[in-house]
């Protein structure tokens, strides 16, 4: 598998990709989750796609199997900031306000959405090599940009298969249910370290 990372920019350079991790945004969210978002039948995109964006996809066999975004928690595009301020000052019907214990709006900090993982990837093994490929791709390009902190709203899952792979994630504040799908969520927070570095601190810590 391989990691690719991109913004508006520069996206023209890996072919398809972009439009493929819509499109897979779209069979995951919407077919699968049945999440109300926009969605053309083809490709699911809201209003966080923007050029302040950045994404992290995984191919596989020239195919897009997994992928994410990220953006600054300064970020404002329109009416818009990033998905998890615009629920705490409740702009967004199916998040809670509650889920974020405080307003964060910081150069150090950065969001990360809509993470995805096709379902192709039926190993254990596979699902995690595609996780950590996405995430450390995160990580790389907001730490590049000053950021010491990750942040995101995503299954309780999701924090346990985070952890197993050595990342040191926490719960920020309490979860929910998603009327939607039926599943628990919650913001999650990390720094910005990839796997490796995590798993070493994690290391450091226990043998002090």
């Amino acid at each position: 598998m391989l990691n690719l990372t991109f913004t508006f920019a520069d996206l023209h350079r890996h072919g398809t990709a972009f439009y493929d991790f819509l499109a897979l945004r779209k069979r995951v969210f919407v077919d699968q989750l049945g999440w109300d978002v926009p969605h053309d039948g083809r490709v699911e995109m809201d209003q966080y796609d923007t050029p302040q964006a950045h994404y992290s996809v995984v191919m596989r066999d020239g195919h897009v199997v997994g992928g994410a975004r990220a953006m600054p928690t300064t970020s404002t595009w329109g009416p818009h900031t990033y998905m998890l301020r615009d629920a705490f000052q409740g702009k967004l019907p199916h998040i809670p306000p509650r889920i974020m214990p405080e307003d964060i709006a910081s150069p150090g900090v950065w969001e990360c959405t809509r993470l995805v993982i096709d379902d192709s990837l039926v190993t254990a093994a596979h699902r995690a090599e595609c996780l950590r490929l996405i995430v450390d791709g995160l990580v790389c390009i907001a730490r590049e940009r000053g950021a010491t902190q990750m942040i995101c709203l995503s299954s309780l899952a999701l924090m346990r298969a985070l952890r197993q792979l050595g990342y040191d994630v926490r719960q920020m504040g309490e979860s929910y249910r998603n009327a939607e799908d039926g599943r628990h969520y919650a913001v999650l927070a990390m720094p910005a370290c990839v796997a490796r570095e995590a798993d070493a601190q994690a290391e450091a810590r226990r043998a002090a």
